[in-house]
């Protein structure tokens, strides 16, 4: 067996996303594993290069998983002609200029989202990565879902008819920092930082949209920052300047709409944080993270409308679970082999930094409806 070795320089890994996702459960996931096996007795081993600007947080975290490679000078490691691939899973407001030197060093490109601020500048490096001529993806994980892959395949095989409707809730309460410390970072409640629901969430929705139902042709969105006042890292308060909850409607080319929630305000009350409902003329399906439930129009049951007597039919247990009929790997992950395959092999691989320019398309957007208080037509995008 022979081994090829693909470096690669991760920045941003200190933090959460970065560290456990990308670092721990892919790449050095594919390490415990041997390698990724690419066929006629070829195993490709990436090999981390640790990027960031804390160096002690850096050291801490190359000990701890027993690697030797860090830095905190980024153009030193983009300057070394033995990496391969730059990875960007910083804050948003760090991201495309790291990215631009990356492309002009001449490095394949592997980045979180959204890739830029604003879409301008999420085209700009999709034309720039294109004309420089390296490969370039955007990481689209929620594609890669159990759940997701299971909805997938109903919507492969024509079980719904014709999709009429998408419903979709995201969620969860997110501490405020004073009494138990916040899952989240407090730069995502500060919109001069880059923070907000609507720039993390839309970019996401786009491409689930995209990819299972049809392209986003409008949106109409409302915001809202529920909770104003938050307390850090430190546990000083801030203000809140972020929006914390969105609450958008999507057309989408075919005729279907999809109703989406996205809120780090609300209590969970279902069975997974994120859950889709997709309602067609065949059938239903109930799609979470891991799971997927259907109800056939042919045993769909007879409810009926009385407000004067308890409702006596167990409307959970007239659906149906849809069996794995696979092994799913951790979805991070799945995407980094097919990402790396591309780098190396050259197999097709389409969801790159004009996929993620589209995403960034649909948070401008989002937001400027709420601004406006409009529906607004999305627009196509292109090289």
């Amino acid at each position: 067996m022979t081994r090829r070795t693909v470096r690669i320089a991760m920045n941003g890994v200190t933090g959460r996303m970065g560290h456990r996702q990308h670092l721990v459960r892919s790449i050095l996931a594919l390490r415990d594993q041997g390698g990724l096996d690419l066929g006629n007795g070829e195993t490709l081993w990436p090999e981390p290069v640790l990027v960031g600007r804390r160096e002690p947080a850096l050291r801490a975290l190359a000990e701890r998983h027993g690697l030797t490679e860090w830095s905190t000078d980024l153009d030193a490691v983009l300057a070394d002609d033995t990496v391969d691939v730059y990875f960007d899973a910083q804050v948003t407001s760090a991201r495309a200029e790291a990215i631009t030197r990356a492309v002009h060093a001449g490095k394949h490109v592997y980045t979180e989202k959204p890739t830029a601020a604003d879409l301008a500048g999420a085209l700009e490096l999709a034309r720039l990565a294109t004309a420089k001529g390296v490969k370039h993806g955007v990481v689209q994980d929620k594609l890669f879902l159990p759940g997701l892959l299971k909805l997938k395949r109903l919507v492969d095989g024509g079980f719904f008819g014709e999709i009429l409707s998408v419903r979709g809730e995201f969620g969860y309460w997110v501490f405020e920092g004073d009494w138990q410390d916040a899952q989240r970072p407090s730069w995502n409640y500060r919109a001069q930082d880059g923070g907000g629901i609507v720039v993390d969430m839309f970019p996401h929705w786009e491409y689930v949209l995209h990819e299972l139902f049809g392209r986003v042709t409008s949106v109409t969105a409302h915001v809202a920052t529920h909770v104003p006042r938050r307390w850090d890292e430190r546990g000083k308060p801030y203000e809140a300047t972020a929006d914390d909850a969105a609450y958008g409607i999507f057309e989408l080319e075919g005729g279907a709409v999809a109703q989406i929630n996205s809120s780090w305000a609300v209590r969970v009350h279902r069975d997974e944080l994120v859950e889709f409902q997709v309602d067609g003329t065949h059938g239903s399906a109930v799609a979470g993270l891991r799971d997927c439930r259907v109800q056939h129009r042919s045993a769909t049951p007879k409810p009926v409308w009385d407000p004067d007597v308890p409702a006596t039919e167990p409307f959970r247990d007239q659906w149906q679970e849809v069996p794995d009929n696979a092994v799913f790997d951790n979805g991070f992950k799945a995407q980094w082999e097919l990402f790396l395959r591309h780098v190396v092999l050259d197999e097709p691989y389409h969801w790159d930094l004009l996929a993620g320019a589209r995403g960034v398309q649909l948070a401008e957007l989002g937001l400027r409806s709420a601004a406006e208080g409009r529906r607004l037509d999305v627009p196509e995008v292109g090289l």
